[in-house]
């Protein structure tokens, strides 16, 4: 059984959630594409914790320009989180006529790279009726390059994340490694917001963060991070923003800092936001996590971001298949290593 880190290429890799969990799940990365260059600056700052000590493997690039040949059987599993607009059901719902549809370049790209293993993920939109046939495109098109594939609907609270986020998962793998294939299991219990963001709420000095976590006592509800063209820093839509009200959370905009030590505590009329820093712990990033930019492009990679500890949760699923590791042993190392994930 190999013990050595499996290669991985990225497209759409954002602010570095799925590379982040990737890398703690035992993928040493190869190539990262990001075209957004706020991000791309967040996985420069971000690079060595995510294992990275060449900072040319970061490509601040569109995957359309990108020629995947030259990493030609060398790669262990291709992943990415291809734009969600196409499938949204925030948007208009285009799919393959939207022009920000990338799978026909990760397809592209995988026929090129040829890689073990696939890992893509998307808003749950996709797995609509109405993307019945897209779907089945996708599928046959890797069937036809020897993958054998796998969708699923995961939602991030059942790993770790203190927020609902369903997400539409692709894993595809190579034939000779499909039977060793499983979904990581959710965890017994879910991290609750409070449980998350005490500290964080009370590192100023505000003596109100006890009785705030007590009150924030589920999970939160999907972050959202906007689009260059619309939405600001802020928790969501009016819904959403109402979801956090009920958490005791200001939702309309987001904090510089903490809340400071005269701040009200009777969280009523005057309710305390959330800063960067707590949207990304809210994502799974670690706290020291650096985001790049201002606080709106900020904002836009957190609420954009894949969580770290989903990431990983499904790397290592894949990791254990591509080392053809038995059923029984793989599921009892992935329920170790996810019950670490919640402390």
């Amino acid at each position: 059984m190999s013990s050595t880190k499996l290669t991985s290429f990225e497209i759409c890799a954002g602010a570095g959630g799925q590379a982040l969990g990737l890398e703690q799940a035992g993928f040493a990365h190869q190539a990262l594409i990001e075209i957004d260059n706020w991000a791309a600056e967040t996985l420069r700052r971000n690079r060595t914790t995510m294992g990275i000590t060449d900072e040319s493997i970061i490509h601040e690039a569109d995957v359309h320009s990108i020629n995947g040949s030259k990493y030609r059987d060398e790669i262990d599993l291709f992943s990415g989180g291809v734009p969600c607009p196409p499938f949204s059901i925030a948007g208009k719902q285009l799919g393959a006529d939207d022009d920000r549809d990338l799978f026909p370049e990760a397809l592209r790209l995988i026929k090129e790279i040829n890689p073990r293993a696939v890992l893509l993920e998307n808003v749950k939109g996709l797995g609509q009726k109405r993307f019945d046939d897209y779907r089945q495109q996708i599928l046959s098109k890797l069937n036809s390059l020897g993958y054998i594939t796998h969708w699923k609907h995961i939602q991030a609270a059942d790993f770790g994340v203190p927020q609902l986020r369903p997400r539409f998962v692709l894993v595809a793998l190579k034939a000779e490694y499909d039977a060793y294939f499983e979904w990581p299991e959710a965890l017994s219990e879910h991290l609750t917001v409070g449980e998350a963001l005490k500290h964080l709420m009370g590192s100023e000095g505000w003596p109100g963060a006890e009785k705030w976590a007590k009150q924030a006592n589920t999970v939160a509800p999907t972050l959202v991070g906007g689009s260059k063209k619309h939405g600001g820093a802020d928790v969501g839509p009016t819904r959403a923003k109402e979801a956090w009200r009920r958490l005791g959370v200001k939702g309309t905009s987001i904090a510089e800092s903490a809340p400071p030590a005269d701040f009200p505590t009777d969280l009523t009329d005057t309710l305390p936001r959330l800063t960067v820093q707590m949207g990304g712990v809210i994502q799974g990033f670690p706290e020291d996590w650096t985001w790049a930019g201002g606080k709106t492009a900020q904002w836009r990679q957190v609420g954009n971001a894949f969580p770290p500890p989903v990431a990983r949760a499904l790397g290592q699923s894949i990791k254990y298949a591509l080392e053809k590791r038995e059923l029984g042993e793989a599921t009892s190392a992935l329920k170790a290593n996810q019950s670490a994930l919640v402390v």
